[in-house]
């Protein structure tokens, strides 16, 4: 397999050749396209993890302060995030260019317009003082520990007080880790969820 092919959906500016599907995702009756593509996260369907997240994201209450999507992908989180709330704006950032295109071209097929979908290399492009009443991640775990450490502890200074960080993560890829990341950071952590390995954790910044 060459370099070219091989890049991970992490990269920044994927070079893989194209590779455009179209996929439906549906919860709660919201019915979902997604153009995907070569050098994006799960680029034939929508990840069982972020299906996890998404199907639990309802039954969390957080403060109206609008809603963050880091590594968002393609956006299914963000996008159905921007469904179930739509007086909220999402934003949803990543460093794959690629992703966030296709993130861009998802929310116009879904006509979803409470977005804003930008380069973030976790919180770096977000202003210190932005606070937001969610903040969900899918984080990539193939980018490394200390990237997905940046996005759980680092969630904690863009919540408003009792705002909420939703985090989905198979057990086996660092669950008990993150676990105690964020009860270490947050000073709390709950299990909302567990499915096939799946592990949807809450914390919230009290």
């Amino acid at each position: 397999m060459t370099e070219q092919n091989n890049q991970m959906y992490y990269a920044e500016n994927p070079t893989s050749q194209h590779d455009e599907h179209v996929v439906d995702y549906r919860v709660n009756d919201i019915d979902l396209k997604f153009t995907t593509d070569a050098g994006v996260f799960s680029k034939m369907r929508v990840d069982y993890g972020s299906g996890v997240l998404i199907k639990k994201m309802p039954d969390v209450n957080f403060p109206s302060n609008n809603i963050l999507d880091v590594g968002t992908g393609y956006g299914p989180l963000g996008l159905f995030a921007a469904k179930f709330w739509p007086t909220q704006t999402v934003e949803m950032v990543d460093v794959n260019q690629r992703g966030l295109d296709l993130a861009k071209k998802n929310a116009e097929l879904n006509h979803i317009d409470n977005v804003a979908i930008f380069v973030s290399d976790v919180y770096s492009n977000i202003a210190p003082e932005k606070k937001y009443g969610l903040i969900v991640t899918n984080p990539p775990i193939r980018a490394g520990k200390t990237v997905v450490s940046n996005i759980l502890s680092g969630a904690k200074s863009h919540l408003v007080g009792g705002g909420v960080l939703l985090v989905v993560i198979q057990k086996k890829q660092g669950e008990p880790s993150a676990r105690k990341l964020l009860t270490k950071t947050f000073g709390n952590c709950t299990i909302l969820k567990r499915d096939k390995g799946y592990y949807v954790l809450q914390a919230v910044n009290n």
